[in-house]
């Protein structure tokens, strides 16, 4: 623990952003997620790449403390005894690395949004950073926390559809179909700030994770074909992917930002020796189940058939909605009960559930395996 703070162990989180002013779209998602179960509380920040444009957003959303950048910000928040406990990073991706390694080595938990970092050395780098510190790391991979998401994991897990023989997850967007010049499109096509990875970095990692975290899967090797449809642009906006997992199962992943007529069609398929789950992001609260010669069954959000692992992250009965915000609120709420038990020195319940650094760095590698396979002709590559 870093010297001189206090932690009252029951008490909301002190929390500080870096990056995230309040023209953000991404930093205001934060913010309502920190807030929904009321487990936060954000009292400081370096909102900004200037001082003024900091100053200016800590302002407007009522932050007590602001600085002009987040060395001066992690420096001075770890001498305070109010400081903040936990940190989110919700800056580009170039920034990521240097912003998480001056909170981990003062003791502050970091919060970072996807990808962990836009070059594979700074994950490595990043990686170290956080075993090393005293500190928790939180990936916000949110898809991860939707309720049915951990229905279909805890399904698998249970041997409900057999050993997982085909994975099949797909991520399109339509809204970089023609050139964009504005703030979101324009760092994310920029790989000095996202990585060489364009729809691979921003979505398909997302598609990966989720595949991943539902199969328990890790990939071995994949064989990618990567385009940039938009004339100029330095990154890839489509990405069709082959991957093979451990223990012998197959999966393709479509990646894709200039598919007219997809807002986030975030989709997953997985079939095994004895069934088949499928579920949709922009349909979340229904998972459907196919136990193989049986009729087709649809599982949803607190009804009948679902389990706890799902249970435990729904608030309202079925048939209310819940979705992005919510799903993004329970990974801090998981990080906020992770943090709490580490206040006392403890571990956290087992059922509580993150995406960490490691995953953070099998995402980079998805993303570097993915770009050196497609220049070397959609040869298989292996995830080391």
């Amino acid at each position: 623990m870093v010297t001189g703070r206090s932690e009252d162990s029951s008490g909301r989180i002190r929390l500080g952003m870096v990056g995230g002013g309040n023209d953000a779209f991404i930093g205001g998602v934060h913010r309502i997620a920190a807030r929904l179960d009321d487990k936060f509380e954000l009292v400081a920040g370096a909102l900004s790449s200037t001082p003024e444009k900091s100053r200016e957003s800590g302002e407007a959303l009522g932050i007590a403390r602001v600085y002009d950048d987040f060395k001066q910000m992690a420096i001075r928040e770890a001498r305070l005894k109010s400081g903040i406990e936990a940190v989110s990073i919700v800056t580009p991706n170039h920034v990521h690395y240097a912003a998480a390694r001056e909170f981990l080595k003062r003791g502050i938990h970091v919060i970072c949004d996807k990808p962990l970092t836009s070059t594979l050395s700074d994950a490595k780098r990043l990686v170290k950073a956080a075993e090393s510190a005293n500190a928790l790391f939180i990936l916000t991979h949110n898809y991860t926390g939707y309720p049915m998401v951990r229905q279909a994991r805890e399904m698998i897990a249970n041997g409900e559809i057999g050993k997982t023989r085909v994975v099949q997850v797909e991520y399109p967007q339509d809204w970089l179909t023609e050139q964009q010049d504005f703030k979101q499109a324009e760092w994310r096509t920029d790989p000095e700030r996202s990585g060489a990875g364009g729809s691979t970095g921003d979505i398909g990692t997302h598609a990966y994770n989720l595949a991943c975290f539902v199969t328990g899967l890790q990939a071995e090797s994949l064989a990618a074909d990567l385009q940039a449809f938009v004339p100029g642009r330095q990154v890839d906006d489509n990405a069709h992917v082959l991957l093979r997992f451990d223990g012998g199962a197959r999966g393709m992943l479509w990646s894709s930002q200039v598919a007219p007529g997809n807002e986030n069609a975030l989709r997953l398929r997985v079939y095994g020796e004895k069934g088949g789950l499928e579920w949709a992001q922009e349909d979340p609260n229904y998972l459907w189940f196919s136990p193989y010669g049986e009729s087709k069954r649809l599982i949803t959000r607190n009804g009948p058939g679902a389990g706890e692992a799902a249970n435990r992250l729904s608030r309202v009965p079925p048939g209310h909605p819940e979705g992005y915000l919510e799903g993004f609120a329970n990974i801090y709420s998981e990080a906020a009960e992770a943090i709490q038990a580490f206040r006392t020195g403890k571990s956290s319940d087992t059922a509580v559930m993150y995406p960490t650094v490691q995953d953070g760095l099998n995402g980079v590698k998805f993303v570097a395996a993915c770009v050196q396979s497609s220049a070397r002709n959609a040869a298989w590559v292996k995830l080391g």
